[in-house]
């Protein structure tokens, strides 16, 4: 019975120093997705500017640009998936994974060939594990994206949809990520960057807002050239802000449930070991009841 009791002793004190650092994972998680939410709302602005800029100069000009432009036969696409560098939050990098899949899935049965670049470790060790190929990847920023971690993970894509599909470009650009739309949701969702859909984009303008003329210096091809890496990097960098934060909230999300867990395993683990010491006493006390009355037993015996 006391070799059981030191069991239950020894599980309480694991499970007690795995509930301190879940503790302070979910606390480290907190105050990082605050931060995040902010970079996000500080970010989203220019992004939806940069968009209606781009809009502007698509409708109001005829040139034909691969910002703008559909591809009359489109037979490649590029997918950028966004996965974090670490675990432990929950189903996250799953739910991404599993729509980058999905939308990759659509595209072949389209008749495209996809090319897939990963952000983050743990998509980079799917991909890797089920032997897929990657076109690129890029890792150790996912927790705290920059604005120039946004550029280098967009220039390869603005390359490849500048070149031809005959010299490995692509015709469009779609990109999976996970939106944060509050603390207890997060959203896995693919969206796609290129070519821009302009009657999309124009779906969102105020009801009734009249269209300005514009005049494009030098001209407007110029113009979509300078606006593309602009509009490439502003979009990768607001879904990079959006994962971080969402990546943040589901990792205090999944300590949070680890904490509760390991507290209600205290518990139940606390009482088997009330219940075993209870018991061995009990024991103790049986065994020196038997002892006393063997030997009143005894000495009465001999009495007489």
């Amino acid at each position: 019975m006391g070799a059981q009791l030191r069991v239950y002793k020894r599980r309480i004190r694991s499970v007690s120093a795995t509930k301190k650092i879940t503790k302070a994972m979910e606390m480290i998680a907190a105050s990082r997705v605050v931060k995040a939410q902010r970079k996000v709302a500080a970010s989203t602005p220019y992004a939806n500017e940069l968009t209606r800029a781009v809009t502007a100069v698509g409708t109001g000009s005829n040139t034909k640009h691969p910002l703008t432009t559909e591809a009359e036969n489109p037979t490649r696409a590029a997918v950028l998936l966004m996965t974090s560098d670490r675990g432990l939050a929950g189903a996250f990098n799953s739910n991404a994974i599993k729509a980058a899949e999905q939308l990759t899935e659509r595209l072949e049965r389209e008749g495209k060939e996809v090319d897939t670049y990963i952000v983050g470790r743990r998509g980079v060790a799917h991909y890797k594990f089920r032997e897929r190929k990657i076109a690129e990847s890029w890792s150790g920023f996912t927790d705290e994206p920059t604005y120039a971690d946004a550029k280098k993970v967009a220039a390869p894509l603005i390359e490849a949809i500048e070149k031809d599909t005959a010299d490995g470009g692509v015709d469009e650009l779609h990109i999976v990520f996970t939106e944060f739309v509050s603390m207890m949701t997060q959203t896995a969702l693919g969206a796609r960057l290129l070519p821009l859909r302009l009657e999309e984009v124009a779906q969102d303008k105020p009801q009734g807002e009249i269209l300005p003329l514009f005049d494009f210096e030098p001209s407007a091809e110029d113009v979509l050239d300078a606006l593309l890496p602009r509009y490439v990097e502003s979009r990768i960098y607001n879904a990079l802000l959006q994962s971080a934060a969402s990546k943040h909230a589901a990792t205090r999300r999944a300590m949070k449930s680890a904490t509760d867990n390991a507290g209600e395993l205290i518990e139940t683990l606390t009482r088997l070991a009330n219940q075993a010491r209870q018991a061995e006493i009990t024991q103790e006390i049986s065994e020196i009841v038997g002892g006393a009355s063997a030997l009143a037993d005894a000495t009465a015996g001999s009495d007489r």
